[in-house]
């Protein structure tokens, strides 16, 4: 009797494991069904719907806090704001060198000439932050790959970018007047090759070192990147084209042969960086699709060199402020931009946009007061603008620099200038309580958000297409806004000596 009370024993306990484990019998699913009522079903099943939809409409989280951001982003944002300072300073004082004096669409060159950080600096820094942030660039050779593919393609780009800008400048200067003049016209040509090509090596290498330190120390290159290659690019642009424009200046008379040359040099070397970047498969794509945009923001550029070259005549006080207010809105877009690209690399296939978005023209609202994810970053860059503004503002006054003193219907003015650059690309519904300098970056912010999506869905990449429209248009609407400030500040009577100089 024992041995069957065993075995009787066994076989039950065989036969509740087999239904706690839902075996091929269905029993235990049979028993779970009786035990849960037709309502607890219906209840489960919304819940899972509800947490699946959910999980497809909000993007992943980054691990980044709103704190990580802000310091990540205001330090770097600061240094290049200092850049930018520097960069008003230098043409502050250079306004008044005999080259822009007498060569006068040198001024025009200005413009065009700093948005190539933008152009290409800003684009090589969003690129490789994408690559970086994917895990491509752990393995050394892949690395050095990307390094000297990057840089040949933005040389090459940097020699025709430049021998296009001095060409409209030569047009947009000359042709109203109906002059032309071969010497000014050989030191332009020259003069934006050289500083070009020099400038776009230099900063080159250090996007690339910039963006290997951050990996290193656990960064996001997204959001260090772009502001300090904003931060050095204004100041060594422009104090290379000072420099190289007056030495061809003082050439004019005597070593009347090198500018021809140096403009020679340039063409011959441009087949030779084209060919190592089409070698190279990481920029092979980059060097044939990546020319429209990069000379549509030259032009865009250039349009506001123009009306530099106007404004600067009557204000002098405006050379100061001008890459200022430049270099804020397009610094702060930047970072949106090379972040919303590298989310969509590591959400998505190229042409199709991650679950979580809803289409590629989403509420503003939507843009700027979801929880998390791009509006989140969205509002920690708004919050920089105004404090920005107002401390490079101030640097320059503590520095007595310029010819405009730091009135306060000066400083009013001024923000209101700032803060419609942003407006200008978004609509009022969201920023009809900020003040108007914010409103100039909110609307870069949302237009930056809406053409990345665009180019996404379209299978463009906007690592290489997106930065050069958004920094261009933000040189644009900077430059005119500043002249329109300078001449309200002149007609309701702040006239001091330094204004109207």
């Amino acid at each position: 009797m024992p041995s069957k009370s065993r075995g009787r024993n066994r076989a039950h306990r065989r036969k509740h494991k087999k239904m706690d484990s839902g075996g091929s019998s269905g029993e235990g699913e049979q028993d779970l069904s009786h035990d849960m009522g037709a309502g607890d079903t219906e209840l489960l099943l919304s819940m899972t719907k509800e947490k699946t939809t959910r999980r497809s409409t909000e993007p992943p989280e980054d691990g980044e806090g709103v704190w990580a951001i802000t310091i990540q982003v205001f330090i770097p944002f600061l240094v290049a704001g200092l850049g930018m300072v520097g960069a008003g300073l230098v043409l502050d004082i250079v306004q008044h060198w005999p080259v822009y004096r007498v060569v006068s669409e040198v001024f025009i060159l200005v413009p065009a000439l700093l948005g190539l950080k933008g152009n290409l600096e800003m684009t090589l820094a969003s690129r490789l932050s994408t690559h970086a942030n994917l895990g491509h660039m752990d393995n050394p050779k892949e690395q050095w790959s990307m390094i000297i593919g990057n840089l040949s393609l933005i040389q090459c780009q940097a020699i025709v970018v430049g021998f296009l800008a001095s060409l409209a400048a030569m047009v947009m200067g000359w042709v109203p007047e109906g002059k032309f003049n071969l010497d000014h016209g050989l030191l332009l040509c020259a003069s934006s090759l050289v500083t070009a090509s020099l400038a776009s090596f230099v900063l080159g290498l250090v996007m690339v070192a910039v963006i290997i330190l951050s990996r290193q120390c656990n960064i996001n290159p997204d959001n260090v990147a772009t502001p300090i290659a904003a931060s050095l690019g204004d100041l060594t642009t422009l104090a290379l084209l000072s420099w190289i424009s007056s030495l061809l200046f003082d050439a004019i008379g005597n070593d009347r042969w090198l500018a021809p040359l140096i403009i020679l040099g340039g063409i011959c070397l441009t087949p030779v960086w084209a060919w190592i970047a089409s070698t190279n498969p990481h920029t092979r794509e980059v060097l044939s699709s990546g020319w429209t945009p990069v000379i549509c923001a030259m032009v865009i550029s250039s349009v506001g060199g123009l009306i530099l070259d106007f404004t600067v005549a009557n204000f002098k006080g405006i050379a100061v402020f001008q890459p200022v207010i430049n270099g804020v809105g397009g610094n702060l877009v930047a970072v949106q931009a090379s972040r919303i690209s590298t989310a969509l690399h590591k959400d998505s296939k190229i042409g199709k946009l991650p679950p979580y978005e809803s289409g590629v023209c989403m509420n503003p609202l939507s843009a700027f007061c979801k929880p998390g994810g791009h509006a989140r970053t969205a509002r920690v860059l708004l919050l920089m603008v105004i404090p920005g503004h107002l401390i490079f503002s101030y640097t320059i006054s503590y520095l007595q620099a310029g010819h405009t003193t730091l009135t306060p219907i000066f400083v009013v003015i001024y923000l209101i200038a700032a803060m419609l650059q942003v407006q200008a690309l978004f609509s009022f519904c969201v920023i009809k309580y900020l003040s108007l300098v914010q409103r100039l970056v909110v609307l870069l912010l949302y237009f930056a958000h809406v053409m990345i999506h665009w180019m996404w869905v379209r299978k463009i990449d906007p690592d290489n297409s997106a930065i050069p429209y958004l920094t261009a248009l933000g040189d644009l609407l900077g430059t005119g806004l500043l002249a329109i400030a300078f001449k309200v500040l002149y007609l309701i009577g702040d006239k001091d000596s330094d204004v109207g100089d």
